[in-house]
């Protein structure tokens, strides 16, 4: 693929590379005709073993993707609304599969093992798409970019984070102010729960100090965390309403996983690497070196090259598609996918990574 990516007309051809990142969003129906069609429970799982499997061998097949737009195309790809446009087509397609995962967990036709095979596949399915995108596009500038983000986030219970990712993290990034950035030698395990309780104390602190400035109190209609946090209530609600009480157990467990991976990712994205702290109590700016990028070509498209994450940590109004590849900033030797799972596995991932971030300590 390395010819293709180098190719003059490669830009003009990337654009549609992004309809891949619909592609999760199949893999759940596809997974529930293959358990209709065999009765076999173990394609609950299937999601899973794509995402996590089948995605990493095909980075390696189709290579990398180390070309940036310049010059006059830059302009072109700011201004073109095909990109923005796959974004928002994603919230109704999300809200759509939330419903029917669901339903599907909620009529009880799954044993046991088929049914948290379902759940923690929804819960994958709806962080790799419905998380990824709403964090694009709660950057935006646009209030309807940004409303949609919210939605997205909120059909995961997740609004909180619209607050704190863009006012919190983007800010104490790769610093001990910052629950979503994990020191060397902290564990996945150890972090995911630190980082949840963490960042949901600094989202209400945000709002509140928000708040505050406008002289008004916490309990007010236009407190943000409140807002997003209701809208999740309302889908719960309809969801409790139509599918009962197992269809609420659904909902607020995929929700969970999609959160768990959520932050599994930050995990990946800022492990070890650390600001430093000038003599006047701050920290030094934020630079290329304080996350871990990956150009994998596949997984670039699936997740809107979240992977070229220094670059949006420099410059977090840049739209997806504009977003550079950074040679001297920190590589990790995967795509998210494998790293992923690799997180999950402490001794090979300390193994792997630890040495890489002392490397990277040493450069600064």
């Amino acid at each position: 693929m390395t010819g293709l990516t180098n190719s003059p007309n490669w830009m003009h051809w990337k654009r549609y590379g992004f309809l891949l990142g619909f592609l999760p969003l199949a893999l759940p129906i596809v997974a529930w005709n293959r358990m209709e069609t065999t009765e076999w429970q173990i394609f609950a799982w299937s999601p899973l073993v794509v995402i996590f499997g089948l995605v990493p061998l095909v980075d390696r097949w189709m290579g990398n993707d180390l070309n940036n737009p310049e010059g006059d195309v830059v302009f072109s790809l700011g201004e073109d609304p095909w990109y923005s446009s796959l974004l928002v087509v994603v919230v109704p397609l999300q809200l759509a599969l939330v419903f029917w995962g669901v339903g599907v967990f909620a009529n009880g036709s799954l044993g046991l093992w088929g049914s948290l095979g379902w759940i923690l596949s929804m819960g994958v399915v709806l962080s790799t798409v419905g998380i990824t995108v709403g964090h694009e596009l709660v950057h935006h500038k646009s209030r309807f970019a940004q409303a949609c983000g919210g939605i997205l986030l909120a059909s995961v219970c997740n609004g909180s984070f619209k607050i704190e990712h863009v006012r919190g993290h983007h800010q104490y990034v790769a610093t001990p102010l910052d629950a979503s950035s994990a020191p060397m030698g902290v564990s996945v395990y150890q972090q995911i729960p630190h980082a949840i309780i963490r960042n949901f104390q600094s989202t209400w602190n945000l709002e509140s100090e928000r708040l505050q400035k406008l002289g008004l109190p916490f309990w007010h209609w236009r407190n943000e965390l409140l807002g997003w946090s209701s809208l999740s209530l309302c889908m719960l609600f309809v969801i409790t309403s139509y599918y009962g009480s197992l269809g609420a157990l659904g909902f607020l467990s995929q929700s969970l996983v999609a959160i768990v991976l959520l932050e599994i990712v930050n995990y990946i994205e800022h492990y070890g690497l650390q600001r430093k702290q000038l003599p006047n109590g701050r920290y030094e700016p934020v630079t290329e070196a304080h996350s871990w990028n990956s150009p994998a070509l596949l997984t670039n498209f699936l997740l809107f090259q979240l992977q070229r994450h220094s670059d949006h940590h420099l410059y977090a109004r840049r739209s997806y598609q504009l977003l550079q590849h950074r040679e001297k900033a920190p590589q990790l030797p995967y795509g998210y996918g494998a790293m992923v799972v690799l997180a999950l596995l402490p001794p090979v991932w300390f193994r792997l990574m630890n040495p890489k971030v002392v490397e990277q300590q040493n450069l600064i």
